[in-house]
């Protein structure tokens, strides 16, 4: 029997305690069944996987529970529901049938609730308990054998088969134990009589009575019962009623009627005065209900909440004055009052929520309970004031809150709604709660320029970085995507040529200066972009209207301008002229003055005024056509040949002008006109010629000044002599190569004698330079015929010393002289004048008679040298040295003979 009980414990409770039955009651709905008194900690069912939701989802999910009280927990890593708190139905369901814990399973992302059901199931943890220790009856001596005696029943809290009960009592001869059912199916024990008392024989009995429940493993309780045997009292109190049933509103006042018991006993004196008192029944009976002793009249003591309980079943006793007692069962069934307004409950709310959300979705979950029943309990739910999201009627009593149309920032960027939910009670009673949704930004509005186009005017011969104008453009939307910049996107020129843009203010800027004569207009695109992902953007079209300023003087086509300066010699330019009858009247037309301005408007608007004339009184310029014309008649005594100056001023601020100037020639014909203009063309070319040699000799003047005061400093460099470093670095002056001179050279036989004067620069270039194979040696001496160091006047200083005349430039030449056979090889230095004995016609004709040269010519004269000049001359023997001009490069080296007035050869 032991081991049946155990396994069939094992078969009930071993799937319960692993992981409960579990089964889905209806769509998005789960049920899970565990036993009371499990563990904290203890599975109750893999809801994650129930729901189809993975344990890789779950951070994006957020699994999470919303029941009042947390029972329950979930597990954020694998999703199992866990138990949290201590179970105990007992108290969470009390002697309820079924007992069982709702609430709501949330995830986001999207946005769903699911409904869970956890059965609580009772487990036999509660043994069966009397309200007193002992139960003592009195029972009369002459009570005849099988009277029945009521006693007290058990109570066990637990339910279903854990709480029914079965009684025992010890044996014993005098009784027995006898059961009765009540209607409600509770059993009631009672005391039988076997056999007649006898108080002399025994005037008391003690007996236990115990109670057992129908619970796996079985518990029981005990109470004593103590009999006392009397005389006379044989009647025990009667119940009117064995059950009495009543109902009350559960809103009634403290010390309301409920209901009267009433019970007899036909005994008489003492033993018939009944007094009424609870049976064995909980505390919580006691605290709500009373009970007169005298009058058994039951009342309330509390308030009673039939959302508590709704039924409550206790025991009333009666008692006479012998100890007799008589029990009836008291049935109060509490009727609901619509006490409790709706309670609204949110569960989750989306915010904020994308405008973009489509219509439909879910943005909040709220739950709406009436702890009423019937129609009291009855709740409907409500939005107001609001289109744009809608109620959804979810099972057990939740709601969702989802979009009925497609949201707009722009519009609203919070929606604040009022959830009313209102019961069917009468009175109705109805509760509110505000919602609050935000609503967050997408890119969805491109920026808007304030005006499609702009149009900007600037002046020209602006300074480039000139602000131009300031366009600007709004973004509906927020953040980023309404944070708008600005760029350039073309236009009818190269824009960026022209204007520059900020990109956070949208001012633009001028590039450059611009002149209204090139460009008077031009069009740029701006384009406005946001931040957003992806970006928006849209364009506006800048004119930019170039104003104009008179930055341009007019210019005159006619007559037309006169020539520049024309080369002398070269024929004179005729100018314009005009021809004017001598018989032209008052207001006859002379010509008209042709002139234009580059710029517009006002700055553009021409008028003409005489300024100058030669005859003023002769003639006068209308002010706006430019036309010349005569304001008298031509008279006799005016001068054939007339001219004026006309101003042609435009109308800017500030004025700009040009002049024209006319020639007129009066005459009747243009024959006639001709000589004039002959007188005044030569009078214009000796003019023009007069100016250009003032010119010249100007410049002739200014260049012999120049000349002059080169050749002064030269002379003063010449008596200074050169520096002595450039001593130091000088070449010899005179070297001999191989012959000599006869020694009588300078005695003077020769009766004439050449000077020679020999420019540097061309005895560089004509002369035959020797190289100086031998030492130096004065010129004196070589010349001279003084080989004994005596050296003349005019000779020039050995090898090393610096020449006599500092001043003369250090370039070294060589002569050579063909005579009789021999050459005479010599430096000079240049600047230097060197006299040299030359042979007479008679000895250069029998020297070169043998030698096989040419014949001598002329007769002998005397050389002189004279290096640093820049010609060749020769004179007679004792007359002053002389220069000439006509030494040249053709004469130097031509080997033609000497003659008077001839060029020395070099």
């Amino acid at each position: 029997m032991a081991g049946g009980q155990r396994r069939a414990a094992g078969r009930v409770l071993l799937p319960t305690l692993l992981l409960g039955l579990c089964w889905r009651a209806a769509a998005e709905r789960l049920r899970y069944t565990i036993p009371e008194e499990l563990g904290r900690g203890s599975l109750v069912g893999p809801l994650a996987r129930d729901l189809g939701l993975s344990p890789a989802n779950l951070p994006a999910r957020k699994l999470r529970l919303s029941e009042d009280k947390q029972y329950f927990t979930v597990s954020g890593e694998n999703g199992n529901l866990y138990v949290s708190e201590r179970l105990d139905r007992e108290e969470m369901c009390g002697e309820a049938a079924s007992c069982s814990v709702s609430f709501e399973a949330l995830v986001q992302n999207p946005l769903n609730v699911f409904d869970v059901e956890v059965v609580i199931q009772d487990v036999n943890d509660n043994s069966p308990t009397f309200s007193k220790a002992a139960l003592d009856l009195e029972i009369v001596e002459l009570t005849v054998p099988c009277a029945r005696f009521p006693l007290e029943m058990a109570r066990d809290a637990d339910v279903g088969n854990n709480s029914l009960l079965t009684y025992k009592l010890t044996d014993n001869p005098a009784f027995t134990l006898a059961i009765k059912e009540n209607p409600d199916g509770s059993k009631q024990p009672e005391l039988m009589l076997e056999r007649a008392l006898d108080r002399e024989k025994q005037s008391s009995f003690q007996l236990v009575l115990t109670a057992v429940d129908g619970g796996e493993p079985v518990r029981s309780g005990t109470v004593q019962v103590r009999i006392n045997v009397t005389d006379a009292n044989d009647n025990v109190p009667v119940f009117s009623k064995s059950v009495y049933v009543a109902r009350v509103r559960e809103n009634v006042p403290a010390g309301s009627l409920v209901l009267r018991v009433r019970a007899t006993d036909v005994d008489e004196g003492s033993n018939g005065w009944v007094s009424y008192s609870f049976g064995n029944v909980p505390d919580g009976v006691r605290a709500l209900f009373s009970v007169d002793s005298e009058s058994g009249e039951v009342k309330t003591v509390g308030s009673l909440d039939f959302e508590e309980k709704s039924k409550y079943s206790f025991d009333l006793e009666a008692r006479d004055g012998g100890g007799l007692t008589g029990h009836c069962k008291v049935q109060i069934n509490i009727t609901d009052a619509n006490d409790n307004a709706p309670e609204i409950t949110m569960l989750s709310v989306s915010s904020p929520v994308s405008e973009d959300a489509p219509a439909g979705t879910v943005v909040a979950l709220l739950k709406v309970r009436d702890r009423d029943s019937g129609e009291n309990g009855e709740v409907s739910c409500e939005l107001l004031d609001e289109a744009l999201l809608s109620l959804v009627k979810s099972s057990g009593g939740s709601y969702k809150v989802v979009t009925a149309s497609a949201l707009d920032r722009e519009q609203a960027a919070k929606h604040q709604v009022t959830v009313v939910a209102r019961d069917r009670g009468r009175p109705s009673l109805s509760s509110s709660t505000a919602l609050v949704l935000e609503v967050s930004d997408v890119n969805d509005n491109s920026p808007v320029f304030e005006e499609a186009a702009y149009s900007a005017y600037v002046e020209e011969n602006n300074a480039a970085g000139a602000p131009i104008l300031r366009v600007l453009a709004q973004d509906a939307d927020a953040g980023a995507n309404g944070r708008v910049s600005y760029w350039l996107a073309g236009g009818s020129v190269d824009a960026s040529a022209y204007v520059s843009v900020e990109a956070r203010s949208g001012a633009l800027y001028a590039q450059r200066s611009f002149d209204y004569e090139q460009c008077r207009e031009f069009a740029v695109v701006v384009r406005a972009q946001d931040g957003g992902e992806p970006a928006r953007s849209s364009t506006a079209t800048v004119r930019v209207f170039v104003l104009d300023r008179n930055d341009n003087a007019p210019r005159v086509l006619w007559p037309a301008a006169e020539a520049g300066d024309r080369v002398p010699g070269s024929a004179p330019a005729l100018e314009p002229f005009e021809v004017v009858p001598r018989s032209a009247e008052a207001g006859y037309l002379v010509a008209k003055v042709v002139a234009v301005d580059a710029d517009a408007g006002r700055n553009a608007w021409l008028s003409y005024e005489l300024v100058q004339a030669a005859e003023p009184a002769l003639f006068r310029v209308r002010l706006h056509s430019g036309e010349v014309r005569t304001a008298r008649a031509v008279s006799e005594r005016d001068a054939a040949k007339q001219w004026l100056v006309a101003v042609v001023k435009d109308h800017g601020q500030p004025a700009l002008s040009a002049t024209a100037t006319l020639h007129v020639v009066l005459a009747e014909s243009l024959q006639e006109a001709l000589p004039e203009l002959s007188e005044r063309a030569a009078g214009a070319d000796s003019a023009a010629e007069l100016q250009f040699y003032l010119v010249l000799a100007l410049a002739l003047l200014s260049a012999l000044f120049l000349l002059s005061v080169a050749l002064a400093v030269l002379a003063r460099l010449r008596r200074a002599g050169p520096p002595a470093v450039l001593r130091c670095l000088g070449a010899q002056r005179l070297s001999v190569a191989g012959a000599a001179f006869p020694a009588d050279f300078c005695e003077g036989t020769l009766p004439y004698s050449y000077n020679l004067c020999v420019a540097p620069g061309r005895a560089v270039a004509e002369a035959a330079w020797l190289p100086p194979p031998l030492p130096s040696l004065p010129a004196g001496e070589l010349l001279g015929g003084e080989p004994s160091g005596k050296r003349s006047p005019s000779s020039i200083t050995g090898a090393g010393e610096p020449p006599a005349d500092s001043d003369a430039p250090q370039v070294q030449y060589a002569l050579g002289v063909d005579t009789s056979g021999f050459t005479v090889s010599h430096r000079f230095s240049a600047g230097r004048r060197l006299r040299a004995p030359l042979l007479t016609e008679e000895e250069r004709e029998e020297g070169r008679s043998a030698a096989g040269s040419p014949a001598r010519c002329g007769p002998a004269r005397s050389l002189a040298v004279c290096l640093g000049g820049p010609a060749v001359c020769e004179r007679p023997r004792g007359a002053e040295p002389c220069c000439s001009e006509a030494a040249g490069p053709a004469a130097a080296g031509s080997g033609e003979p000497w003659s008077e007035g001839g060029e020395l050869p070099l």
